[in-house]
């Protein structure tokens, strides 16, 4: 696969995605305007996460990073093109998923305390803690349906049909929005008392099985795909095959790093929750909808780009072709960066209009409370974004112990950070002190990771990456310059604008960024970012 066509094959997840996260946009500002951004609405958020926190501790790494150069050598090996081991890991998926999924329904109570702050624990918040145990019993149907999308999404990608698994939640936020929809022409927005109230029955059970029937909706998608893909599922039950054996083998150290990334989540949850505990700070909802935020570009850029590169690392890997593995996560690497570096360096900028314009359709103060956090998120997406890269190289040589220890360091640097820097501030800091940790970790993470791949692949194109930032450092600090200057140029609009105003500013500002990114690209030619638009201009064309 060249890297034109790595490009074009990225170009249609991206499409998917910014269709996706688009409507995912939507849905985050109607859940605040339906539950503001404190304590209520840190109730659904923190049941409506859960499911997915627990699958991926249970199954997630597996069927993520394991599953997939697993897939990739058995197609090639397999006189029937991998069909029966992909169906033995189905069967036995689904088997473990449904019985883990009836197990947490009834344990839910328990698992709750886990994770919430002894704020939320005391007598005087027993409504709200009878709440969120209802709203968690609804959702945590979801980690079945969680764990199959992903297992036959990763099929699909294993087969070369990348797009299907990128266009699929459109569909879970379509429902959530028809949802929220719902419960604002029921119940209304809430406003002043409201945002500190647990939800009745009638609200727990729309919010609940609306939120899994979205997750339901997004798996379903995905399966027509499965015949047109080429494979025909068939259930399996001869679990001994010596390949399964081998993928479970390797998943364990997998675990173990799931493992280590959800206790450090664990304590950023825990933390978050007592942000909002006790009145208006910034807890939950405000550090998950700003990491939303950075989800953007990570989700159209970094795993488009990844999903598309991970078959062919595995063949590399698979052939010991080590250098060339090297050398294609290397310039994979500074395509990614090249979109994401001026997402990083904007975003600070303008994190005031974007706040406003995502979340301020309800009440106009809400805004101030989730811009520090969406600032501190742009530079913390550089480093996950390399961070992430070198994961995809380990993952393709099957380096999962390695990986293990590398995350080790990840979340040790998130959970001491954390717990230094959230009990010493006030409420309303706790959601972007804990992206100081969250930053704090993955540069760790990055650094490391980094050196160790180039060790062991002999070489990630290091020389090339240098020059490469230095112009692009020299692009950006031109178009933030810029950007900064258009802002303040419309400081006269006011701190705080309507929505519409925020989105014209921000967007004005933000634009004359990014021509300033392009031009300055073609000027210094700075490959990496023009072939990305060539790219694009040339789909577009052909469309």
């Amino acid at each position: 696969m060249s890297d034109q066509r790595i490009l074009a094959s990225s170009a249609v997840m991206a499409a998917g995605t910014v269709f996706s996260r688009a409507s995912g946009f939507i849905r985050a500002a109607l859940l605040v305007a339906a539950l503001g951004a404190y304590l209520r609405a840190d109730l659904f958020t923190i049941a409506n996460t859960l499911p997915n926190m627990v699958y991926i501790l249970l199954a997630g790494g597996i069927f993520n990073a394991v599953l997939v150069p697993q897939l990739v050598r058995r197609i090639k090996e397999d006189p029937d093109g991998g069909d029966a081991y992909a169906s033995r890991v189905i069967t036995l998926s689904a088997l473990f998923l449904g019985t883990v999924t009836v197990l947490l329904v009834v344990a839910s109570p328990w698992l709750l305390r886990l994770y919430l702050s002894d704020e939320l624990l005391q007598p005087a918040r027993a409504a709200h803690l009878e709440s969120i145990v209802d709203l968690t019993r609804w959702c945590l149907p979801q980690v079945f349906f969680y764990g199959m999308y992903v297992l036959v999404g990763q099929v699909l990608n294993a087969r070369g049909r990348f797009g299907p698994m990128m266009w699929a939640p459109i569909a879970n936020n379509a429902i959530a929005v028809l949802m929220l929809i719902a419960y604002l022409l029921v119940w209304g927005k809430a406003v002043g008392p409201q945002q500190q109230a647990p939800f009745d029955t009638s609200q727990e059970v729309l919010l609940g099985l609306g939120s899994t029937l979205g997750i339901v909706a997004q798996c379903l998608v995905l399966v027509p795909y499965l015949r047109a893909s080429g494979f025909t599922y068939r259930p399996r039950f001869d679990f001994r095959d010596p390949e399964l054996r081998r993928t479970l083998s390797l998943g364990i150290w997998t675990v173990l790093f799931v493992v280590a990334t959800q206790v450090a989540y664990f304590v950023v949850v825990k933390l978050a929750s007592a942000g909002n505990a006790d009145g208006r700070g910034s807890g939950y909802t405000v550090y998950s909808s700003s990491l939303l935020v950075m989800m953007v570009p990570h989700s159209i850029v970094t795993v488009s780009l990844a999903t598309a590169i991970l078959p062919r690392l595995s063949s590399y890997a698979h052939e010991d072709r080590l250098a060339d593995l090297g050398r294609t996560v290397g310039s994979t690497l500074r395509t990614a960066l090249a979109l994401v570096l001026p997402f990083a360096v904007l975003l600070p900028i303008v994190a005031g209009d974007v706040a406003s314009a995502a979340f301020s359709w309800a009440d106009r103060g809400v805004g101030a409370t989730f811009a520090p956090t969406l600032a501190l998120f742009g530079p913390a997406l550089v480093f996950f974004t390399v961070h992430y890269f070198m994961l995809r190289g380990f993952y393709a040589m099957e380096m999962t112990k390695r990986v293990f220890f590398i995350q080790l360091a990840v979340s040790l640097t998130n959970i001491v950070v954390a717990l230094a820097l959230v009990p010493s501030r006030p409420p309303e800091e706790t959601a972007p002190m804990l992206v100081v940790a969250y930053l704090s970790s993955y540069v760790v993470g990055a650094a490391v990771s980094f050196v160790l791949l180039r060790h062991t692949v002999g070489g990630l194109e290091t020389p090339q990456l240098l020059r490469f930032l230095v112009r692009m450092a020299i692009v950006l600090v031109v178009a933030g310059a810029v950007t900064w200057l258009v802002e303040w140029s419309m400081a006269g609009l006011g701190d705080e604008p309507a929505p519409p105003v925020a989105l014209l500013r921000g967007g004005l500002s933000g634009l004359a960024g990014v021509l300033v990114v392009l031009a300055g690209a073609r000027l210094l030619r700075i490959r990496e970012v023009t072939s990305v638009v060539d790219t694009v201009a040339a789909r577009v064309r052909r469309g």
